[in-house]
């Protein structure tokens, strides 16, 4: 996988060779289940069709708090800049994220055969004061990952670019 970056560049600390360049991402991508993972997809599409860098990781809210926190209050140290989460039915992964960081957090409700996604809808979209988290449609994974672009690219102009090109083609010019 390509991971772009317009800002750091350090050794691929893998395989310990100097020459390799990789990077730091700007976007996580979270999902409450692995089950999640044919929706979430579509951020990370969107993101690496605007070249911007992600990572997805599988954490839950109510299963795996500790990572969650752990996630949440390192992700500005390790220069993530957006945090895209995904859940369904309670979808408190959002929520959980926003709670601990002030980058900006985009909820993707996703859909359950219970409520159609309804529930993961109001679970993400009604926070309280103070604790803000963007909301897509339910399964909007790919719009997420475009808001998180356009977050983005009022500080790299070249994401902008991009951006530009795609509202273009999108209005056939």
């Amino acid at each position: 996988m390509a991971v772009f970056n317009y800002r750091l560049l350090i050794p691929d600390q893998e395989t310990n060779k100097g020459g390799n360049i990789v990077d730091k991402p700007l976007v996580g991508i979270l999902m409450g289940s692995k089950s999640d993972e044919p929706i979430m997809k579509g951020a990370k599409e969107a993101l690496d069709e605007f070249e911007v860098s992600n990572e997805m990781h599988v954490m839950s809210a109510h299963r795996t708090p500790k990572k969650v926190h752990e996630y949440a209050t390192g992700a500005e140290e390790k220069g993530i800049e957006v945090i895209i989460c995904g859940a369904g039915k309670a979808a408190h992964l959002a929520g959980a994220v926003a709670s601990y960081t002030v980058l900006p957090v985009i909820g993707v409700p996703i859909s359950s055969k219970d409520f159609g996604g309804m529930d993961a809808l109001l679970s993400t979209v009604q926070m309280p004061n103070g604790v803000p988290v963007a909301t897509v449609a339910i399964g909007g994974a790919k719009n997420a990952g475009i808001l998180a672009a356009q977050i983005l690219s009022v500080k790299y102009p070249k994401i902008r670019e991009v951006l530009y090109k795609h509202k273009e083609r999108l209005a056939g010019g």
